[in-house]
């Protein structure tokens, strides 16, 4: 099971997002079980690319299990919706990007991280299209409201535990946060508010030793905040 408390808001969230958005359908239920365990299969994945050799066998099961769960319950998704199909090519890339960074030991990467934040997020138009939405501009804006806030979170996070005091991760982090900011003013003022918000928690709190525990409630925090706060507005 994924052991990163961020994994699991980046599933969630966008998920959710979605259903909210275009309304709840029979296929979501479905569709949430393959986005799950699709989600462990690929953490499964990545594992067992990194592991020694001799290691290896010991996480076949995990991912065999996984793989065949998720593609069951993707089979039955497409049952009840086929044309939800035209939406995988969409993940294809992050994908791939994310197992081969396993395979080179480095997906704690930020290129990694970007990818997988991004690629989760479009999880937002697939519940969309799954339920009853017909506003495809509030979907891809929802979008890229939630890939905005998670590319961000990613470099936060990094300078508030593995990049603690790394100057350059610092001003990244303020710099990309700052420029979410700017895009949000096209969007709604309480989008400003909130992304003005994070902005100044990036620029100021890695100046101050937080444990991870409290790093990661802080994000729970602020994901649930963007999260309604776009489902409102938008």
């Amino acid at each position: 099971m994924p052991n990163q408390h961020g994994a699991w808001a980046m599933l969630a969230t966008p998920l959710a997002v979605g259903i909210l958005a275009s309304g709840p359908a029979w296929v979501h239920m479905p569709l949430t079980a393959f986005w799950f365990l699709g989600y462990f299969a690929f953490f499964a994945a990545g594992l067992w690319l990194k592991a020694p050799p001799r290691r290896r066998p010991a996480l076949v099961p995990p991912l065999h299990t996984y793989a065949v769960a998720s593609a069951a319950f993707g089979a039955l998704t497409l049952a009840l919706d086929p044309g939800l199909l035209r939406w995988a090519p969409l993940f294809v890339a992050p994908t791939a990007i994310g197992l081969v960074a396993s395979a080179r030991r480095d997906e704690r990467s930020l290129w990694s991280g970007l990818a997988t934040s991004i690629g989760s997020s479009l999880m937002v138009l697939v519940a969309y299209d799954a339920g009853s939405g017909t506003d495809w501009e509030r979907a891809w804006l929802l979008t890229g409201i939630l890939a905005a806030y998670f590319a961000g979170t990613v470099l936060y996070v990094k300078t508030m535990i593995r990049e603690r005091g790394d100057e350059r991760f610092h001003w990244l982090s303020a710099l990309a946060h700052g420029a979410a900011t700017v895009a949000m003013t096209g969007v709604d003022p309480w989008l400003v508010l909130v992304f003005a918000l994070l902005t100044i928690r990036a620029a100021a709190l890695p100046a101050y030793r937080l444990s991870p525990k409290a790093v990661g409630i802080g994000e729970v925090v602020a994901t649930v905040v963007v999260a309604t706060t776009a489902l409102l507005v938008t």
